[in-house]
């Protein structure tokens, strides 16, 4: 929050060889929470901070983490961290335990979209405290496997593979949505880890999970039939098929919610990137072109590395009105 300190936030390292703990292992862990004997919270204030988090990912989603973090780590240090201290009772506690393992959760998420990846660690890492105290295996969970896909974003696969493990396994009684949401992850990491016959396990797993989900009531879990055609995109370029992944990640498209428009960039980004590969150059530029009517709405880093990716990708092939076009436009928006 403070301007003054970002230079030291900056300089927070993401760290490769973290040794994160099993859920049995992690209370030897635990620090004293300090408490405020002028101050009492009930399940009034816990389901404030539930909301104010949904509230700030839904922002998150429609126009990126540079915009949304700056208001969620206001509110986890002027309201959150108060209520964490305040008395309460123990069902209160441990609710708001959890609300605030969630949010450092998201918070973390948006550091990592930002490219501050050793402050989204910290982060993961408090939240992962807070779940375990709260005895809230579903937020322990979605943070471990959060941690995976930062590993594998990173290029860091055995990190990836351990972690996307460790979700799996502290979660012995994921619903289906739940257990396609972790299977996914799990999938993607063994394939970036060239496990073909692993990848395709945990893939299959996901889609019998996805499909019992679907025939449930929808409004549970964010994990839909959209994020689930990405990863199946993504285990299928990570095992070499370039053709079939741009058949997923178009479906993936296709099947997304239009607010998601952070994630529309990058992945359609991706796609692009994809179909210039196969040398589909007009299908590949129609896409970016596509990237760039979202881009200006989005303020994240990842999508600016998209974009960089962009420019240099088509810089070779300027003699080509449409690249030139493309590039051109590319390079005025991301100096914007």
């Amino acid at each position: 929050m403070d301007p003054s300190r970002r230079t030291v936030i900056r300089g927070v390292v993401y760290s490769a060889a973290l040794a994160v703990p099993g859920w049995q292992e992690i209370d030897a862990r635990l620090s004293r929470l300090d408490v405020d004997p002028h101050a009492r919270i009930g399940m009034a204030e816990v389901e404030t901070v539930v909301a104010m988090t949904e509230r700030i990912s839904t922002l998150d989603d429609e126009y990126g983490g540079r915009m949304a973090r700056p208001m969620a780590a206001a509110f986890l240090v002027n309201t959150i961290i108060p209520h964490l201290k305040a008395r309460a009772s123990e069902p209160v506690r441990k609710a708001m335990l959890s609300a605030a393992a969630d949010h450092l959760y998201l918070t973390g998420y948006m550091a990592m979209d930002e490219r501050e990846d050793g402050l989204a660690q910290r982060y993961y890492m408090k939240a992962l405290d807070l779940a375990h105290r709260a005895g809230d295996h579903l937020t322990y969970c979605t943070t471990l496997r959060g941690m995976s896909v930062q590993a594998v974003d990173l290029g860091h696969t055995r990190q990836a593979v351990r972690l996307a493990e460790s979700a799996s396994s502290a979660s012995p009684q994921a619903g289906p949505r739940m257990l396609a949401f972790l299977a996914g992850q799990q999938a993607h990491a063994a394939a970036q880890d060239s496990d073909r016959l692993a990848a395709l396990a945990h893939l299959k797993t996901a889609e019998i999970a996805m499909e019992r989900a679907e025939s449930r009531v929808k409004a549970l879990g964010s994990y839909n039939p959209s994020a689930l055609s990405y990863h199946v995109g993504q285990v299928r370029f990570e095992l070499g098929d370039i053709t079939g992944s741009i058949e997923s990640l178009e479906l993936a498209d296709r099947l997304r919610e239009p607010t998601h428009r952070r994630t529309r960039v990058r992945y359609n980004a991706m796609l692009a990137e994809r179909q210039w590969q196969a040398g589909r150059m007009e299908e590949a530029v129609a896409t970016w072109g596509k990237v760039l009517d979202d881009y200006p709405h989005v303020q994240s880093g990842r999508c600016d590395d998209r974009v960089r990716t962009m420019i240099s990708t088509i810089a070779p092939r300027t003699t080509n009105p449409l690249a030139r076009d493309l590039h051109d436009r590319a390079k005025t928006l991301l100096q914007r």
